[in-house]
């Protein structure tokens, strides 16, 4: 299942938000989808689908617990009842409903930024407090969780623990002992956890994902984790995810939380999910080595060619979180690399406190996309 991860493919004036947003002379490299097409298998599924041609209200495809649960066992060792799984149009949508499963009352949701940005507006929609920590960030880049810090963050009406692991935009994959650190933080304080594990599969060599769930029934017992194939197989568009939910209580929280309000996952989305997470990891293998190449190629070039600027470690996800507090940039350095390279990136800023003075970089793209953006930067950096 050979891929040409090298090869350019125009998604300009293809309602594409990643390409169309901005005017056609700028490289874009924010939003988080992949410049890839999707498996071969995906693909063909999705093209037997349109040829049947009839889209009308799906019902959950019959081997599609099954198919989740045996992922779930084989690549973490985290075995699931098949009647903890909620399939759900969106992560977005997924930690959203976990605010407004807990929101009866009042009260606040713990968050550790920069944190991707939506888990940011989360806890206002649904009429709850941000309580917010800053992870650490050590010399080297690396971000690290202060308990300290989480001591100092909660409240006695804190209700939920937001996490994000791997770290959208640090690049974090927890270890063990960190996840157990804060898994024990929020059962001494009664804390649901809900857990964005949307980007498990996208790991650097020498990391491996762990589910917060799977460290002890005590914690499944409090945890909504949210995985989706959208980011691993680049399907985002088709809007399929599913809630792990072992506790029967809390799931029914949840439930009753999008009655109403968000709808089932389509037709597409299923045959997609169940196409990828059958038969799309020959894919995904080829995709994690380029990616890693990717990232060494990346990494190189700040180091050497971006005068001022400095990358964290990514250990997950196709993300790349640049300080640019060194550059002495005129101004915020998300605005600059707009108007000096025509590159478009993340503002670090609209990750919260932390985030100031960074940008978030996609390198899910084609190399040579890759190169031109980051020459474009260097020029930028060198002639201001």
């Amino acid at each position: 299942m050979s891929c040409d991860f090298d090869r350019f493919i125009d998604r300009r004036d293809t309602w594409c938000s990643k390409w169309d947003r901005y005017e056609q002379d700028v490289l874009p490299m924010w939003v988080a989808d992949m410049d890839f097409p999707s498996p071969e298998p995906v693909i063909r599924a999705l093209r037997e689908r349109v040829e049947h041609g009839i889209f009308g209200y799906p019902i959950e495809p019959p081997e599609m617990r099954e198919v989740v649960v045996t992922r779930l066992e084989r690549l973490y060792g985290w075995r699931v009842d098949p009647s903890a799984l909620l399939f759900i149009p969106g992560v977005v949508r997924g930690f959203n409903l976990a605010c407004h499963a807990v929101a009866d009352g009042g009260g606040g949701v713990l968050l550790q930024t920069p944190i991707y940005y939506p888990m940011l507006d989360a806890p206002g929609y649904a009429g709850l407090r941000n309580d917010e920590m800053e992870l650490t960030r050590l010399e080297d880049g690396r971000y690290v969780v202060d308990m300290e810090r989480m001591e100092a963050a909660v409240r006695p009406d804190t209700r939920l623990f937001m996490l994000c692991n791997p770290h959208n935009p640090v690049g974090r994959v927890y270890r063990r002992e960190e996840l157990e650190a804060m898994a024990d933080f929020c059962l001494r304080h009664g804390l649901i956890i809900c857990s964005d594990e949307i980007h498990c599969e996208l790991l650097m060599p020498g990391h491996r994902h762990l589910p917060i769930a799977s460290l002890s029934p005590e914690v499944a017992r409090r945890t909504i984790t949210l995985m989706a194939p959208s980011k691993t197989f680049n399907i985002a568009g088709l809007h399929f995810s599913v809630a792990i939910i072992e506790d029967k209580e809390l799931r029914e929280r949840y439930q009753r939380a999008y009655q109403g309000l968000v709808g089932s996952v389509g037709i597409m989305g299923y045959t997609a999910a169940l196409a990828a997470y059958r038969d799309g990891d020959p894919w995904l293998q080829e995709l994690l080595q380029y990616l890693s190449e990717n990232l060494a190629y990346l990494g190189a070039f700040v180091a050497e060619r971006l005068p001022g600027v400095s990358m964290s470690p990514v250990e997950g996800t196709y993300l790349a979180w640049l300080d640019c507090r060194s550059a002495d940039l005129d101004g915020n350095p998300h605005e600059f690399f707009i108007r000096q390279a025509r590159v478009a990136l993340n503002d670090g800023a609209r990750f919260g406190r932390g985030g100031e003075g960074f940008v978030r970089l996609n390198f899910g793209c084609c190399r040579s996309v890759l190169q031109q953006a980051l020459e474009r930067m260097e020029r930028a950096l060198k002639t201001r």
